[in-house]
């Protein structure tokens, strides 16, 4: 089946078999390795994506699903320049990573969880980001690094 998407700003076509699941369409398909695959099952989020708009798991869901959508990965959060998204420079900042395996899921969700959620607070945000699992960090330094986004993207920076 051809399914076409915006993906991270740009137009893309894939063939594939209706069965292909949306992380594969993405990583095999169109070459964006960031989006990662941990456990198959939705239960790890390491395969967070914003479809138009909202975070969700990839590797649950069929690319045929989301034609037409617009698809952002984890190569898409960074301006044009190479800048990186405020996000992405608090995990940075506050060492909110360290295999990085969980890392592009876990920003992919904390922008989501700031958009949707901009008053949350760190009890909150341990919450909302209970379906991303992390095996290194202990989440200390992530949740710093959410608050820390959150203030940056509320600044506007």
């Amino acid at each position: 089946m051809k399914v076409q998407f915006t993906v991270n700003g740009q137009a893309a076509s894939v063939d594939v078999p209706s069965n292909t699941l949306l992380v594969q369409a993405i990583r095999e398909h169109l070459n964006l390795t960031g989006t990662h695959v941990g456990c198959d099952t939705a239960q790890c989020g390491a395969c967070t994506v914003h479809v138009n708009g909202r975070a969700i798991k990839s590797c649950n869901t069929l690319a045929v699903m989301h034609d037409g959508a617009n698809i952002t990965t984890i190569e898409g959060m960074a301006a044009a320049d190479g800048t990186m998204h405020p996000m992405q420079d608090a995990f940075r900042q506050c060492h909110g990573l360290q295999c990085g395996f969980c890392t592009p899921g876990m920003v992919m969700s904390a922008v989501d969880i700031c958009r949707n959620h901009p008053d949350a607070g760190e009890a909150e945000i341990r919450e909302l980001l209970e379906g991303n699992l992390c095996r290194c960090t202990g989440y200390q330094n992530i949740v710093k690094a959410v608050v820390q986004g959150k203030a940056a993207m509320a600044a506007g920076s």
